[in-house]
């Protein structure tokens, strides 16, 4: 079952005024962009989380591109990440095609919920520990429709960080330097779901070859044997 989680106060929120403006300098062209999206409408709104809601595996990233989500309107959608990240996933039988450009394209996702620590993008991919707290409003939201996920996949620190804290403002006791960051580590908690840690899919840890097709496809490989067992 393929659905977004798009409340009305989502779309129109600005807890973070940083990003919000961010995010409409971008869609209004006063932030420069390709010469093939110079005529293009862009989204420019918060972005939602979206895939399958009996999804048994929850992909955390850190924001929505600048170019890619944010321009239309689908989280790791239309930029070099998703063509990396889908290629990946649809190998693993997590997607229905190895593509994904914008919402009409036919996507869909199997067993598997996408979203990300903020839904707006922040300047220079920085994002500020406030503005981390302030989104955890959604990353809740859409955790309380997920019935099914046994495993958060976190991709990059900034997710990996952002799960924590939602750990935390749920009640349970954490002490974050207990669970460090590392490519493959897999935590597990007294309570919420396991977290598997990954190195983003972005362009700059493709491209340099720190996260390679290989890698990635053992981590998902490690994701759905976890999710088999639990």
């Amino acid at each position: 079952m393929e659905m977004h989680l798009l409340p009305k106060e989502l779309q129109v929120c600005r807890k973070c005024e940083r990003l919000a403006a961010h995010r409409e300098a971008v869609a209004n062209k006063e932030v420069m962009r390709r010469t093939a999206y110079e005529d293009y409408q862009y989204w420019g709104k918060p972005v939602p989380g979206f895939g399958d809601i009996d999804a048994r595996i929850l992909l955390l990233g850190l924001a929505p591109g600048a170019h890619g989500a944010n321009r239309v309107g689908r989280m790791f959608s239309g930029d070099a990440s998703a063509d990396f990240l889908f290629a990946a996933l649809y190998k693993q039988g997590l997607a229905n095609q190895a593509e994904s450009n914008d919402p009409d394209d036919g996507l869909e996702l199997n067993k598997l919920w996408i979203t990300s620590a903020a839904r707006c993008v922040p300047p220079s991919n920085k994002l500020l520990r406030s503005e981390m707290l302030n989104c955890q409003t959604w990353l809740r939201y859409d955790i309380s429709h997920l019935k099914n996920v046994s495993l958060v996949m976190a991709l990059g620190a900034t997710a990996h960080n952002a799960y924590l804290e939602y750990l935390k403002s749920s009640g349970q006791k954490i002490v974050k330097s207990n669970y460090p960051f590392g490519h493959d580590r897999l935590h597990s908690f007294e309570k919420g779901f396991a977290m598997l840690d990954s190195y983003h899919v972005s362009f700059q840890n493709t491209n340099t070859g720190r996260l390679t097709a290989a890698m990635f496809e053992k981590t998902l490989q490690i994701a759905l044997d976890y999710v088999k067992k639990h």
